[in-house]
């Protein structure tokens, strides 16, 4: 490949992590200096500032007024698991996974859990499985809106029933901010604060339908249940939890962050415009990917490109002309370049993805930082090319 001049502009911010991901622009630690540090998060102070946080999230996101929200502890993770284990068993349940994070879900429900009714629907990573295969209708479903690792996204929430008898669980975190999503086809969301609106990690949030309430109030799992996942009191729903009150303690300087960004979120027009902002990140890439034969979307039906977790990967073309080992090396060493250069932090393709790269484009990062950054990933090609030849 030609030799190609080190490129002039720089982004001005280099962080494209995909989680934790960049913090809102112009984020200072001033942002956090009436955080409520050394007090009780049980005082009326803090409970306050905890009620704050879940009524911001309720107005940016629309959340239906009567669903639920709470704060729960172990970042998204800890949301998932928390919904798995105390909601499933009542039914059948199918397991959609087309990217590490959905792979994991379903390694906990047959081993952990040991459900015996486990439908697995999977698909390679770039794709998606045929969701007309899925039983919303009488089975439980449990999926991931957007796959971080994969870059695949469900286009809609079509495919599920609006009359059905099962559950939905929907893991959220990297679309939540940033995509539409169809609360009355979802029963359960969750997210954690550190994807779109790049916030600190180890808090998650959990948000029940109705009917997600009612499974709870009337199903009991045969399992143990461990105190950080119990959500009902003496069979009932326990309300605290969704008023402000969490499970364990949680980091005030944390909640003051996450009140910023959604504060943030609403300066820049609210959903909608956090959505316009990471679609025009997506597609400044996308451009420069068409005019490229060397690198091409993991995700190749366009209704499914995430606009948050861009994944790409080498065209076939680019692969044919390098050895197997080359053809993986290429993108690592790609990324450590760019990351030497101080152009691109954490641009790696997910370790149990295919060889590329990830680049974040969710609400928090600057279009302009964008565009600074793909002439580097010319640049970076045509090193890592000349070093691996």
């Amino acid at each position: 490949m030609e030799n190609i001049p080190t490129p002039v502009a720089r982004p001005a911010n280099s962080r494209f992590s995909s989680g934790p991901c960049a913090k809102i622009p112009g984020w200072t630690p001033g942002l956090l200096e009436h955080a409520l540090l050394g007090r009780s998060h049980r005082a009326a102070e803090g409970k306050a500032r905890l009620k704050l946080a879940i009524s911001l999230t309720r107005e940016v996101l629309g959340v239906p007024d009567d669903y639920l929200i709470g704060i729960v502890p172990a970042s998204d993770t800890g949301a998932v698991e928390m919904a798995l284990w105390s909601l499933l068993g009542a039914r059948g349940v199918d397991m959609l996974a087309w990217e590490s994070f959905g792979k994991g879900w379903i390694t906990d429900v047959i081993k952990q859990l040991k459900l015996d009714d486990v439908r697995v629907i999977e698909a390679d990573y770039g794709h998606l499985p045929d969701l007309a295969t899925v039983d919303t209708m009488s089975r439980d479903c449990v999926f991931t809106w957007n796959g971080t690792t994969s870059g695949v996204r469900v286009p809609d929430a079509d495919w599920i029933a609006p009359d059905r008898e099962g559950l939905t669980i929907c893991d959220a975190t990297s679309a939540a901010f940033a995509q539409a999503l169809d609360w009355p086809k979802l029963d359960v969301v969750t997210y954690s604060w550190q994807k779109v609106l790049g916030g600190e990690a180890a808090h998650g949030m959990l948000i029940l339908s109705p009917r997600a309430v009612e499974r709870l109030e009337t199903h009991e799992p045969p399992w143990p249940m461990p105190k950080i996942f119990r959500l009902t009191k003496g069979g009932k729903l326990n309300a605290t939890i969704f008023e402000g009150a969490t499970i364990n303690t949680p980091s005030m300087l944390c909640v003051e962050d996450y009140i910023a960004s959604l504060r943030w979120a609403q300066s820049v027009g609210g959903l909608e415009g956090l959505i316009v902002r990471a679609d025009a990140n997506a597609k400044a890439i996308a451009n420069w990917v068409a005019q490229r034969s060397w690198i091409e979307h993991l995700a190749q039906d366009t209704a499914q490109r995430s606009n948050t977790s861009v994944c790409l990967k080498l065209s076939d073309a680019a692969v044919a002309e390098l050895s197997g080992d080359q053809a993986t090396s290429l993108p690592k060493q790609m990324a450590k370049l760019l990351d030497q250069e101080g152009v691109a932090h954490d641009i790696g393709a997910y370790r149990d993805a295919p060889p590329g790269l990830r680049i974040w484009c969710g609400a928090t990062v600057e279009t302009a930082d964008v565009e600074d950054l793909l002439p580097w990933l010319d640049w970076a090609y045509a090193q890592a090319s000349a070093e691996l030849s």
